[in-house]
């Protein structure tokens, strides 16, 4: 087994970035999911409620990120990589809630128009602290504005598997993964305990409980009704759907793709 893809996110719930090697940190992949659009009472916004967040696609320049409109690429604006102001707000992500420091004016203007509703675009600041739910931590590791945990993990055997099922196949991207594993069988993961790829050792937490925001079409913002309905059928536990694992890092700096996969079940 080998490491396929790897992605980030650095807006949360917007649009995904396949990179070749990534930089490993504590709480996720250098970048991801470090930015979250807010709403006027400081909640995250999510492709869950708000589909059309996924046609606004994301790229990482050298000064900061870049921000696209699928539909229409003159709707663009550039996020310097220094938010423009100290104003610190509280955010809350599902039972969490922290500070976030709005980046400027000018982001929270440009994406209140563009998804049509007041909104901030905050980033999180080294020195903030969202701890991972302590049944979990192996050091009181913390984690980004990602909705747990730090890292999660696809194998491609599993997509394969689901789209086997399934009328029209979906892509991956459907399920926002930050690693993809090729070999081994479907759901093999669901065994593991600890995972090296490459130089990094990863601690499985536990499997991901899916939602509607896989329902929602990564190209077109269109919801429908699979692949969640499909899944459903066969992946529930305990009236969650689950597919993927949720990961923290225990020792490493980088992956690249390529990288040999090496689970373990202790």
């Amino acid at each position: 087994m080998k490491l396929q893809d790897i992605y980030i996110y650095p807006i949360k719930s917007l649009g995904g970035i396949r990179l070749a090697s990534a930089k490993l940190e504590e709480r996720g992949i250098q970048y991801d999911r470090r930015w979250m659009l807010v709403d006027a009472q400081g909640c995250f916004l999510s492709q869950r409620t708000h589909p059309q967040m996924a046609l606004l696609g994301v790229s990482v320049l050298p000064e900061g990120l870049r921000i696209t409109h699928k539909m229409d690429k003159r709707q663009s604006i550039l996020v310097p990589f220094t938010p423009e102001t100290n104003r610190m707000i509280p955010v809350s992500i599902w039972e969490d809630l922290v500070a976030g420091q709005v980046v400027s004016k000018t982001a929270g203007r440009w994406f209140s128009e563009i998804l049509r509703m007041p909104c901030e675009l905050v980033m999180m600041p080294e020195n903030i602290q969202r701890k991972i739910d302590p049944k979990y931590a192996v050091k009181g590791e913390t984690v980004s504005y990602a909705d747990a945990m730090p890292y999660l993990l696809i194998g491609q055997a599993s997509l394969d598997d689901l789209n086997a099922r399934l009328e029209n196949p979906v892509p991956m991207n459907r399920f926002r993964p930050n690693l993809v594993f090729s070999g081994g069988i479907p759901y093999e993961d669901d065994g593991w305990k600890t995972l090296r790829i490459g130089d990094a050792v990863f601690k499985i937490t536990k499997p991901c409980a899916r939602c509607v925001l896989t329902t929602v079409d990564q190209a077109t913002a269109k919801k429908g009704k699979e692949p969640l309905r499909t899944l459903a059928g066969y992946r529930n536990v305990g009236g969650k759907v689950l597919f993927g694992q949720n990961m923290l890092l225990l020792g490493g700096s980088s992956l690249h793709v390529g990288d040999a996969l090496i689970p373990s079940a202790s």
